[in-house]
């Protein structure tokens, strides 16, 4: 089986195996499962040395806190002994009962263990992120193409060099608990651990930002935020308060029209582009220096989920992003990016083809500066411990490196002040470089000393300079020994004032820009973002504010959104800007690998057996994913290859589906009644399971890919599809892939989406 594709073994498991399926038996690679080895049915008794973990997963490298190399297996940091202890290493005999004087009396003051036990669960939690506190992360490698050389002297841009990564990807607004699939903008921020120390490139997902100056950053918060009386709504931009901020704050309008398109619901995080957001400085070997855009390109292409997917996923599987990174990692569909660089020259003004580079509200058109591709992410490895790395990870935009430097972005000039302050109290004081996952590569001697959580063991007797006690140790390294310059750039001299440059007053010609780059389809998924959140708005001037900030934009645009909220569409303040479309900016017109797509193969027991397991076989060769969906659980036959169903009709929805296949008619199953079940509760007369004409009609809805064999016309009859609908395929007998995987590279059938005439 995997002689025609390596990984196949491995994608095998995350569509073959339901977990303690006792036909099966306990599988190694099953995504989602909790050990390295399958639990037993009784308590073990018998004392074991802790087992390894899973084998996608990793963790920080091996150094010491002062960035050394340590040579020690990561399974050093992790615990160890096959007996219970107290934290000082005593072993316990109980964990269950507190001491007391007797059964029935009160427990006494002596009891170390509960003192121990109960103190550190009560302080196990740590203050989350005030922004970006849901996110997941992955370990990876970064290959350089060597294509930057030119214009920077970082070492881990040169040619061919390999460097450790950790990326997290993150919502903005809401709280740990929140959903993955809310409309937000999501954070990409890639740890860098070079040998020149350690380079955080923290960007996002859309490339402008809501405000331009970082003063203005606890004001977009705050307004973004659950309003504070109520702490409603959760993690969603669907309120009065932030509708009020945007609309009296309109340098927002660029990243609130990006917000309100697909881009604010990705499909996943391996399908999401990122941005650094920021101009930056490279500097190369001979002191040349460059400005620079970063820009992350997915090798599967940018993709979103529809608007109703979005709001389904967020019910039944909020976890939806986090769980589908982490399983296509486990199953070796190792997700991708291409580093790229749009590079400007650094003229006095930083200003390209009249675009401020300064303002982080503003884009640079890939039709004006191309994306020149300088590397390749590729993350392949899950965490082993979601608190210590996930949670623990502190990026910051002053990590920077020889090569990169930062620029007088107003709002970079504020984050590279604030990044640092939010680490003191979320991880509890300066040495928050030290914890594993945020420990460099290269050496450290900062005569930085003491302070909360100090796991360095500094020596000498001298940590400050100049110094004659250490030998005069640290000494001061040259630009020719690889010491972190600042470009003598120079700055303008005047008034000091609190004041913005004129360039960054036009608020309305990018936010045109992109939504004239739109396809109908994503217009009309934008007015429909706008229309709702409008409409969850409950102060009138609040809608009507926004209109007119929607009519400098677009006249269809705003008459639309005022259309569906009942309110007269107002005319524009100015002149509509005169600007040229940018097609690089919509998602929809170009094919892309179908690689780790999820196909559901909806049968039962007395199906065309052997049809599914070809189709099986057929998608997974094809690199795709293939999960089986039957009445109920077990197996659908036990002769030749086993075929696992792992949904049931009660457990799946079409959301999780990139495309679906029906074979013939599905029999109900035994729980299709409402008691049970009320997605089976249709008075209709069906034939089939209600439940299987949802997943159909959602699918369609969702603009899925659609195939089915045999008696299945029925089931697209019995719920209006056409068999000429685009993106139906209707055959005798099991069909082959190639017309599915062309309609999958699509991303959607864009045909069911036809904009209004």
């Amino acid at each position: 089986m995997s002689e025609k594709n390596p990984a196949k073994a491995v994608v095998d498991k995350i569509a073959g195996v339901v977990r303690g399926d006792p036909a099966e038996g306990p599988e190694e690679g099953v995504p989602g499962k909790p050990g390295s080895v399958s639990p037993q049915l009784v308590e073990p008794t018998a004392p074991v040395e802790p087992l390894p973990p899973k084998a996608d997963q990793s963790g920080p490298e091996s150094v010491s806190p002062t960035g050394q190399p340590t040579g020690a297996d990561q399974a050093r940091r992790a615990q160890s002994g096959a007996y219970l202890t107290t934290a000082q290493g005593v072993r316990l005999a109980d964990t269950d009962h507190s001491l007391k004087a007797g059964p029935r009396g009160p427990v006494l003051l002596q009891d170390h263990h509960l003192r121990e036990k109960l103190m550190h669960f009560d302080h196990e939690r740590i203050p989350e992120r005030v922004v970006h506190a849901r996110g997941a992360a992955a370990h990876g490698v970064f290959q350089s193409y060597g294509t930057a050389e030119s214009v920077t002297k970082a070492a881990f841009l040169a040619r061919d060099v390999e460097t450790p990564v950790f990326v997290r990807f993150s919502t903005v607004l809401g709280s740990r608990g929140s959903a993955d699939t809310v409309r937000d903008t999501r954070g990409f921020a890639t740890k860098f651990y070079t040998e020149e120390g350690v380079y955080d490139l923290v960007g996002n997902n859309i490339p402008v930002f809501f405000i331009q100056d970082a003063i203005k950053f606890p004001d977009v918060i705050h307004a973004g935020k659950p309003h504070p009386d109520r702490e409603i709504p959760q993690a969603q931009s669907a309120h009065d308060t932030f509708w009020d901020f945007v609309s009296l704050h309109t340098e927002a309008t660029h990243h609130t029209l990006w917000n309100m398109s697909d881009r604010g619901i990705p499909r996943s995080y391996r399908m999401m582009e990122g941005f650094g957001v920021h101009t930056f400085r490279l500097v190369n070997a001979e002191g040349l220096t460059t400005l620079v855009k970063f820009h992350w390109k997915p090798k599967l292409g940018v993709h979103s989920l529809v608007w109703e997917e979005a709001q389904i996923l967020a019910g039944v599987d909020p976890d939806f992003h986090r769980r589908d990174l982490f399983d296509a990692i486990e199953a070796g569909a190792f997700p991708q990016w291409e580093l790229g660089i749009q590079a400007f020259p650094d003229t006095a003004d930083q200003t390209f083809e009249g675009i401020d580079l300064l303002d982080p509200t503003k884009i640079v058109p890939e039709e004006l500066a191309p994306v020149q591709p300088v590397g390749l992410l590729t993350l392949n490895a899950n965490p082993s411990n979601f608190f210590a790395e996930v949670e623990q990870v502190a990026f910051h935009t002053g990590h920077l490196v020889p090569g990169i430097d930062a620029t007088d972005d107003p709002l970079l000039a504020g984050r590279n002040f604030s990044y640092l302050d939010t680490q003191l109290t979320r991880l509890g004081g300066p040495n928050f470089p030290q914890i594993p996952i945020n420990r460099t590569h290269a050496p450290v001697n900062d005569m930085l000393r003491d302070g909360f959580h100090q796991a360095a063991v500094h020596r000498g007797v001298a940590p400050y300079k100049p110094n004659s006690l250490d030998g005069g140790c640290p000494f001061f390294a040259g630009a020719d020994s690889g010491a972190f310059i600042d470009v003598p750039v120079e700055v303008p001299s005047g008034r000091k004032v609190r004041e913005a440059p004129a360039s960054f007053g036009d608020h309305f010609s990018q936010p045109r820009l992109f939504w004239l780059s739109m396809t109908p389809p994503e217009r009309e998924h934008i007015i429909a973002a706008y229309t709702f959140e409008l409409g969850k708005c409950y102060e009138q001037a609040v809608k009507e504010r926004n209109l007119a900030v929607l009519a400098n934009i677009d006249g269809e645009l705003c008459a639309q959104v005022a259309a569906g909220l009942g309110l007269p569409a107002p005319a524009p303040t100015e002149p509509l800007a005169d600007v040229s479309p940018s097609p690089a900016l919509s998602q929809i017109g170009r094919t892309w690998p179908v690689d780790g797509r999820v196909v559901g193969i909806v049968t039962d027991p007395a199906g065309d057996v052997s049809g599914v397991r070809e189709v099986r076989e057929a998608v997974l060769d094809a690199g795709m994913v293939p999960l089986v969906v039957a009445p109920a659980g077990g197996v659908l036959s036990t002769s030749g290859d086993p075929i696992t169903v792992q949904r049931t009709f009660a457990t799946a929805r079409s959301v999780e589906f990139d495309a679906l296949v029906f074979v013939g008619v599905p029999g109900a199953g035994a729980d299709a009644y409402g008691a049970r079940d009320a997605k089976a509760a249709d008075p209709r007369p069906a034939p089939s399971d209600p439940r299987v004409l949802a997943l159909l009609t959602e699918g369609y809805r969702h603009g899925k890919a659609l195939v089915g064999w045999g008696d299945a016309g029925a089931l697209f009859e019995a719920v209006g599809i056409s068999v000429d609908e685009p993106g139906v395929i209707l055959a005798d007998a099991a069909p082959g892939l190639p017309r599915l995987m062309e309609l999958l590279s699509a991303h959607r059938v864009w045909e069911r989406f036809p904009a209004a005439t």
